[in-house]
């Protein structure tokens, strides 16, 4: 009865001992700090808002490309075969698995033993002695009496945390990425097919002059002219096709494989046709933008950093605690109860300054980690007000480009009809073109710059964050 008694003290002590444990925390308490940026966009860049239109965060990707069928297929197989998305969700994998390891130093590790020990009796009679042992072991568990270990765990929690958005937000970017990949390989598909027809139109106007040349009805500066147009249009034409090539080559690379035969055609950038999103204010980008949700992780990580510095300059207590049964004889092993109980207290008293340190590393990098997340903040203030200013201008840039477009294009018909009846001479014919073919090339880079800044601005304001959050 006795013997049961001690025992039962002795595990009571230990789990007094636990409850005591975490009683203290010695980190800074957090607070979200103030965004440094302006309550609202530049009215400049601001555009009017669409009462119903839905907020990016909360449209996902596959509404706002639905009209364009080859840039869903194309984000469908990026986000099952991009490497760095990849990397991305096995970092996440890794970041849970450190937090569960640091959670686990919070709570005592049990160890269930059986052991046997025989020596020769130390008085040389040849006598064997002979301890047999079994029961369940705490072993150099410590009290987390100033919130060293619980401060180590959210750290590591926050730190998962982070990574989980740090994946979300290389989701968003890399659908994002697919989508311009996707337009600027179109863009190059169409200057190639204008640069084709202007090598076939300076081909015509050069044999035209060859043939004016040989009958004496045009001169030298004339067949040099027509054979400078048709060489330049030569050297578009192969510039075309090489950026037509690494346009699809950074496709290859974002879908992670070759591109499939059966995509849908790809929709022509007139065509094209990408709903607009509100802009709403700044203080919803900074809930629904990953990146900025990850840096105030990282931010929590570093605070919590802080109190683990500091427990480390207090005593740390450690328990070792076993229970079970001993004997002599292994026959009567379960008949008799053991237990043992011992603590250990160790407290600092000199380290050369070493504790202090690390406490002053601690501030640093949280003071690192609240630079960088009023940083990231900022940039994605940034990144709106630049993408609303393209959206407050682009539609009168398409329209002043389209009105020169066609200016040049009627031009160009006048002098080559004045150039076949006479009239005209071949330097006003060669101008003509060179102005035709520069305004078209313009016209194509505008409708390029406008259709990207609808994924640009879909993209700043967070969007999809909502969806992917619910998917992760």
């Amino acid at each position: 009865m006795n013997k049961s008694y001690k025992t039962f003290s002795s595990l009571s002590a230990l789990a007094a001992a636990l409850l005591l444990a975490g009683c203290a925390n010695l980190a800074p308490d957090y607070q979200r700090p103030a965004a440094p940026v302006a309550g609202d966009w530049p009215s400049a860049a601001k555009p009017a808002e669409t009462a119903q239109a839905p907020q990016a965060a909360e449209l996902p990707w596959q509404q706002f490309y639905a009209g364009d069928a080859r840039v869903r297929a194309l984000i469908e197989l990026a986000l099952l075969n991009n490497r760095d998305l990849r990397v991305a969700l096995l970092n996440v994998d890794k970041a849970r698995a450190q937090y569960r390891i640091s959670d686990a130093a919070r709570w005592p590790t049990v160890s269930a033993g059986l052991s046997g020990q025989r020596s020769p009796a130390s008085n040389g009679s040849g006598t064997i002695n002979s301890v047999y042992q079994a029961g369940l072991q705490v072993t150099a568990y410590e009290l987390d009496l100033f919130g060293k270990l619980k401060n180590n765990s959210e750290s590591a929690l926050a730190s998962y945390l982070a990574t989980a958005e740090g994946q979300r937000a290389a989701r968003l970017s890399l659908v994002a990425g697919v989508a311009a990949a996707q337009l600027n390989l179109q863009a190059a598909e169409e200057l190639l097919t204008l640069s084709r027809q202007t090598l076939a139109t300076r081909e015509d106007s050069l044999r035209l002059s060859r043939t004016k040349f040989e009958v004496g009805a045009a001169s030298q500066l004339d067949l040099s002219s027509a054979e400078s147009a048709a060489g330049a249009a030569r050297a578009s034409l192969a510039a075309a096709q090489r950026a037509r090539d690494e346009a699809e080559n950074a496709l290859v690379l974002l879908v992670g494989q070759p591109l499939p035969a059966g995509l849908p055609a790809a929709q022509p950038l007139q065509a094209l046709q990408l709903p607009r999103v509100p802009a709403g204010l700044p203080s919803e980008v900074l809930v629904s933008r990953p990146d900025v949700l990850q840096a105030e992780q990282q931010l929590r990580a570093a605070n919590a950093n802080i109190g683990a510095a500091r427990a480390a300059v207090f005593p740390s207590i450690t328990l070792t605690a076993s229970a079970g049964t001993a004997s002599t004889q292994l026959s009567d092993l379960f008949r008799n109860s053991a237990w043992s109980f011992a603590s250990q207290i160790l407290m600092p008293i000199f380290d050369a300054g070493r504790n202090q340190a690390n406490i002053e590393v601690a501030k640093a990098n949280q003071g690192i980690a609240l630079a960088q997340y009023e940083k990231t903040v900022q940039t994605a203030f940034r990144e709106v007000a630049d993408a609303l200013a393209g959206l407050a201008t682009l539609d009168e840039q398409l329209s002043g480009q389209e009105q020169q477009a066609r200016a040049e294009a009627q031009r160009l018909a006048l002098v080559e009809l004045r150039f076949g009846n006479g009239v005209s001479n071949s330097l006003e014919l060669l101008d003509a073109q060179r102005a035709s073919y520069a305004a078209q090339q313009a016209l194509l880079q505008v409708r390029l710059a406008k259709a990207l800044n609808r994924v640009q601005l879909y993209k700043v304001l967070g969007g999809g964050a909502a969806d992917t959050a619910k998917s992760s």
